[in-house]
């Protein structure tokens, strides 16, 4: 996992496609990852439609460029982590969304990124897993 989780650092701003309830797909920005007990984890609001979308149908893919020439594909079952003990360990990693979120504040939702498989592709070398 802490490939994963790295490689998710050096992209930045990562892409997330999630499913609503007619089989639509939908892509949002997301920017924060952390490494809690050995598990990739993201975060959100349990307020956004996203998070509703994870937690109805909880398989995701993440896309971003990690190189002018290379990107990635990951591919996960959201698990939600429903800890004040996971929360507070998220935003000690990630300070940058302690002014969106809280331990306590009812709404800050730490998501597992389960089973990932990730895939770093390049326009100049084969596909590398990770």
């Amino acid at each position: 996992m802490k490939q994963i989780t790295e490689m998710l650092k050096k992209v930045g701003v990562f892409y997330i496609a999630t499913t609503d309830a007619n089989g639509d797909p939908h892509v949002r920005p997301f920017g924060a990852v952390a490494e809690i007990d050995g598990k990739t984890c993201i975060c959100t609001s349990n307020q956004k439609k996203c998070f509703k979308e994870m937690m109805r149908h909880s398989r995701v893919e993440i896309s971003g460029m990690c190189g002018e020439m290379e990107w990635i594909r990951l591919t996960a079952d959201v698990v939600e982590l429903d800890s004040d003990e996971v929360r507070a360990a998220f935003l000690e990693q990630c300070p940058q969304v302690r002014g969106l979120y809280s331990v306590g504040d009812g709404i800050f939702e730490v998501l597992e990124l389960q089973d990932p498989e990730c895939i770093k592709y390049s326009f100049n070398a084969p596909p590398e897993n990770i």
